[in-house]
């Protein structure tokens, strides 16, 4: 047990030290006039994806892209990195004979989980990946805290539904899972849309508790100044609107 303590501090007071060491990055960007939260809009022209499979088409091709790196080699006067974009990663190839002696050495300050953008022409390596040959990098975002170890990840499940944001970022298949709940969401509205059912959002505060047996939360509204009860079921409001004159209603929401 305490040896666990020792490691869970230790680890902790490594991290506060990463976040300082990102933070003085960001001050000396910021005091060079290269503050990157001073760009608020980035033109990108295709996604990871949208590259990789339609490689024939782009190849030699100058493209736009923007994501967030997620590996990076340094190798002398040329450097390989991962950028991962909403729709997957994609490899980069970054040269100081390209980009320029300056924003070389700048980009190797680059901390893994910074946002950049990349403009380039599409090619494939000699090992045969495909990638985006680095004409200018732009540093988008400045990530301030690390992320997961990449070999061992995220793999607390407490800490991975604490911080959805982080398991989202180093879990890609977390990501399709929340992708498949939208379509099969979207997919049951039109259904009964098309049987003629009307979506309706009902109240999720009401003056009387609701639910049969089911224990109420009750809350206090400040204005009206009356305790009121979040709402366990909307079998009640929507059997209103079917008394009001409503055939066929439907609501797809949060029920605590």
């Amino acid at each position: 047990m305490q040896e666990n303590l020792e490691e869970n501090q230790d680890q902790i007071v490594d991290e506060n030290h990463l976040i300082k060491i990102r933070k003085e990055k960001l001050k000396e960007l910021q005091n060079e006039g290269k503050d990157p939260f001073q760009i608020t809009k980035y033109n990108r022209t295709h996604l990871s994806k949208d590259i990789i499979e339609k490689f024939d088409d782009l190849e030699g091709k100058d493209v736009v892209i923007a994501g967030r790196i997620m590996a990076k080699r340094i190798m002398g006067k040329a450097s390989f990195c991962h950028v991962q974009d909403s729709e997957g990663r994609i490899q980069t190839y970054i040269s100081k004979n390209d980009i320029g002696e300056e924003e070389y050495s700048l980009f190797k300050t680059y901390d893994i989980g910074d946002i950049v953008g990349i403009a380039g022409h599409v090619f494939k390596t000699k090992t045969g990946e495909i990638s985006v040959h680095c004409k200018e990098l732009t540093l988008l975002t400045k990530s301030l805290r690390t992320l997961p170890e990449k070999f061992h990840g995220l793999k607390d499940v407490e800490l991975r539904y604490r911080q959805r944001y982080v398991d989202l970022i180093v879990n890609p298949e977390v990501k399709e899972t929340f992708l498949m709940r939208t379509k099969i969401i979207k997919e049951v509205k039109r259904i009964l849309d098309e049987k003629g059912f009307a979506e309706m959002e009902t109240p999720i505060l009401s003056t009387i508790a609701g639910g049969a047996n089911a224990r109420p939360f009750i809350t206090h509204h400040n204005v009206l100044d009356i305790d009121m009860y979040l709402r366990i079921a909307t079998e009640m409001h929507l059997k209103r609107l079917v008394v009001g004159g409503f055939d066929k209603v439907y609501e797809l929401r949060k029920i605590i």
